[in-house]
């Protein structure tokens, strides 16, 4: 290979779509994207003009509310700059068409009524007091800001048709952004909540319960974007999590899930509430929460100041004897309950939790709950039919065509959705047991009356037992009978293991280590498999600990069942689940065992999938989880070997795909997958590589493509000299808002769809394909990226090969919407995301003397006896 392609030389691009696929029958279908027309007689002439916005207080510090500087912006156009249409971002971007009469502007604006700057001395100033001047003083309250604008960029908008013709200008993306900037100022004059391109209006109507005190708050998604058919706005229905508005104490009962105020955790309450917006009933003003009383409104005292017979004196009250005094409000239920604190460090404010309400629109950012996710799903479907109805009302009422900006540029956006012509690809054949040959229906196949086409057999096994609700003698002939029908040998246990009751309420590393007390007792060597049936159905704290035991210390595949009622079909699903971990495969494609799958089965070829999983919103401090996945035993597409490793919190790029040592090694991910590939396809070295990549955006391609790509070229090179394989890099997108449907139908789309034409990119190697069937809602096509094909599959075939390994996933007998290996770089990187949750995970574990990022916590490395298998499946 030439010297061109060592990882040394950098600045790859995205490749350009070499022509559209041509198989499949044909489907008329329908898009979430509006046409858009330019009208304007001469569009060439109009520029958009960037101004960079700074907003202090007088005091120079950076004014941080989002909605502050709104208002500022707003007051300052209007007052100071005649009214001139504008979009202003919230942040540090503002846009005219047209320049202003000069590139640099300082102004200071004053705006009454910002609560969130009052202070008050806290010397001898009641938290009464402080509220009581706010409310008298609320319409002469003023706040003065300095105000810089300062020019920064002509943007022409003629970029978009430059784009559209295919020629690449450094303006499209900054013209894409003015645009999405303008689509979002009429929401942002509402009032509405702004979440990246989606607003959401706060109308109770789009309100759904998820429990816990969080609502789903269903609003809209607008972008802009170039397609092969021209500019296009994309519309759709987006939902976000905010916190239930209402009565506080409602809400913190919903969050705790307790019945009566009197069972709230006061601690967890502080921690929920801190900066949540309250408005009070009494006087209707607006204040941020700073932290809860110590004690009850009943106890909880300050010193007051009155006036008695012309004198001012001092006193100290009760917060429940100074509303009464004050205001005449007489405190009942809350009295006994601490107060809010909405005043400021060293001067609190104290309200009563009987006259708070949260406001609403506030963003609840923290993860979801097991069960919250399942009603956000359930609130979430939509037939396609209402989707696209609910869709098409919104491009309507939003009377876009009416902006005065849009306006100024021409643009013009039509009420239909996009209409166009996709493709229906053939679902493969499959193989399962037997030599039988099965072709998908809609997606999904079964195994009714069928076996698995390479069953293992299992021998040495028991049965560990940490619930009470559950019969071991039962699981283990429902398994051996279950299994038997499938071609799984499976000889009987050789021993059921019943955890000792004394331990029910240990900790679950306690519990773990007291169960392997029992299994070293009872069990004369290694088994090869353990099947564990946990206490708890969702989110069972012993399966971390369990899964860190059996896969790092011990080297024993495990699987893991919850207690309840178990058929047929759940049997089935769990032996899916440990035939493929213990090295069998259930079904395939049949063109991989007839070793006919174009271009693969000719030269040895590696398949990769690689993936980030980061922490849960409200744990950003946790490490990210790398994870790889690699294809082993060419010329299979059907097994894989993970890779698992931590990296610095939020880091979008994988850093360890190749990591050199002090001593000149490679202790990277990717060496382990090679090596793997090599001892497992018959000494030969891949001359292919496939890399599937999930999860990342547009603007981060070139850093997948010169980052990462580079990486795996030097993890290759130094193993050896030698020739460097063929790369083939696709990006796989699912977190977009591009939908399909059906355009004379009311039924979802079929498994295999595929879209090349009108709304791909108008230059760049893309395609839309749904491979799976839509069940339970709209469904989603992957948008897969082809940014490198030196490998050079014909359009067909590489579309072909992605349809095929949506159907090569052990786990389950439907077509995933990912691809396979993509499916297990997720499984693999949640698995060990468990055992990042262990107490015993201690700064010990950081990998400072290994040339790892300090301060970040190693993974427990899998055990020799299974890194190889498909532990995570």
């Amino acid at each position: 290979m030439g010297e061109s392609r060592k990882a040394k030389d950098l600045k790859r691009v995205p490749m350009a779509r070499p022509c559209v696929g041509k198989e499949g029958h044909t489907i008329t279908l329908l898009s979430n994207h509006f046409n858009v027309r330019f009208t304007a007689t001469d569009a060439d002439a109009v520029y958009f003009y960037h101004y960079t916005v700074v907003i202090k207080y007088e005091d120079d510090k950076i004014v941080e509310n989002n909605g502050i500087r709104r208002k500022i912006i707003e007051k300052l156009v209007h007052s100071e700059l005649a009214g001139k249409d504008f979009a202003y971002d919230g942040e540090k971007s503002f846009f005219t068409v047209g320049p202003l009469h000069q590139d640099i502007f300082d102004f200071m604006v004053v705006l009454e009524e910002v609560s969130s700057r009052v202070t008050g001395s806290p010397v001898n100033r009641s938290p009464g007091e402080v509220e009581d001047k706010k409310r008298q003083k609320h319409v002469q309250q003023t706040t003065t800001f300095k105000v810089s604008l300062t020019f920064a960029a002509k943007i022409p908008l003629n970029s978009i048709a430059m784009s559209l013709k295919g020629i690449d200008t450094p303006y499209t993306q900054d013209t894409l952004r003015v645009l999405d900037t303008i689509l979002m100022q009429p929401h942002a004059n509402r009032g509405c909540l702004l979440v990246g391109q989606s607003f959401f209006n706060g109308d109770p109507k789009s309100f759904v319960d998820l429990g816990g005190g969080v609502t789903g708050c269903r609003g809209f998604h607008s972008s802009f974007c170039t397609t092969l058919s021209g500019l296009s706005l994309n519309m759709d229905v987006a939902t976000t999590m905010i916190m239930t508005p209402g009565p506080v104490i409602d809400f913190l009962k919903a969050n705790q899930y307790v019945r009566e105020a009197s069972m709230i955790d006061w601690t967890k309450a502080k921690r929920m509430l801190k900066n949540m917006r309250i408005k009070t009933k009494h006087n209707k003003m607006e204040f941020k929460i700073f932290g809860i009383s110590d004690l009850p409104c009943n106890e909880q005292r300050f010193s007051m100041k009155v006036r008695e017979d012309g004198e001012s004196q001092t006193i100290d009250v009760t917060v429940c004897e100074y509303y009464q005094k004050k205001h005449q409000i007489e405190v009942s239920w809350s009295a006994k309950f601490p107060c809010l604190d909405v005043g400021k460090p060293n001067c609190p404010n104290y309200l009563p939790l009987e006259l708070c309400d949260l406001i609403s629109l506030q963003r609840y950012t923290k993860a979801l709950s097991s069960q919250q996710r399942a009603n956000l799903v359930e609130s979430s479907r939509q037939k396609p039919k209402d989707r696209t109805k609910t869709i098409t009302e919104a491009i309507k009422s939003n009377q876009y065509d009416e902006d005065p900006l849009l306006k100024a540029c021409g643009i013009q956006i039509e009420k239909q959705l996009n209409r166009f012509d996709g493709r229906v690809l053939t679902a493969p054949t499959l193989l399962l047991g037997d030599g039988e040959e099965v072709v998908p229906n809609r997606g999904r196949w079964n195994f009714n009356n069928k076996k698995f086409i390479n069953p293992v057999r299992i021998e040495r096994w028991a049965i560990c037992n940490f619930s009470t609700r559950l019969d071991m003698s039962h699981v283990s002939r429902e398994i051996i009978n279950c299994g038997r029908n499938k071609g799984i040998h499976i000889d009987r246990p050789f021993t059921l293991i019943e955890e000792d009751r004394q331990w029910l309420r240990a900790g679950p590393i306690i519990r773990v280590d007291k169960m392997f007390e029992k299994i070293r007792a009872k069990l004369p060597a290694c088994p090869q498999f353990l099947l564990c049936i946990l206490p708890d159905k969702k989110n069972s704290e012993i399966y971390g600990p369990w899964k860190k035991k059996n896969l790092h210390e011990m080297g024993i595949v495990t699987q893991c069942i919850s207690p309840g009622k178990h058929n047929d079909q759940y049997f089935t699903n769990v032996l899916l689940k440990i035939n493929a971990k213990l090295g069998g495969i259930n079904s395939s494609v049949s063109v991989e065992y007839k070793q006919s799958i174009p271009i693969i089965h000719e030269n040895p070829t590696l398949i990769l999938g690689l993936h980030i999983s980061h922490g849960s919103p409200g744990l950003s401090d946790l490490p990210s989880i790398a994870a790889v996945v690699g294809s082993r035993q060419w010329p299979s597409i059907s097994k894989y070997r993970a890779s698992v490793r931590t990296q610095s919190p939020k880091l979008e790029m994988i850093d360890q795909l190749y990591k050199p040592t002090a001593d000149g090694k490679d202790d990277g991910m990717i060496r382990e997958i090679l090596i793997d590939f090599f001892q497992t396809s018959g000494a030969r070295k891949p001359t292919q590589i496939i890399i599937f990549r999930d999860g990342v955006s547009e603007s981060q391609f070139s850093q997948v493509l010169n980052i990462e790509l580079n990486q795996i070229i030097k993890a290759y090179e130094h193993l050896g000299d030698g020739a460097l394989p063929k790369f083939t890099l696709i990006i796989a997108q699912k977190n977009h808002h591009t939908e399909l449907f059906q355009a004379d139908s009311p039924d979802y789309v079929p498994p295999g769809t595929i879209v090349d034409t009108k709304v791909v990119h108008p230059r760049n190697y893309d395609f839309f394909m749904c491979a799976h069937n839509g069940m339970t809602g709209t469904s989603r096509p992957v948008h897969y990226h082809v940014l490198v094909d030196e490998i050079g599959f014909p359009v067909d075939d590489l579309q072909k090969l992605v349809l095929s390994l949506s159907y090569v996933y052990q786990r389950s007998t439907t077509a995933t919407s990912d691809v396979a290996p993509i499916c297990y770089t997720h499984l693999a990187a949640q698995q060990m995301s468990q055992i990042m949750k262990l107490e015993d995970v201690s700064d010990t574990d950081t990998s400072s003397d290994s040339g790892g990022i300090v301060g970040v916590p190693d993974l427990p490395r899998l055990h020799k006896d299974v890194c190889n298998s498909m532990f995570f499946c």
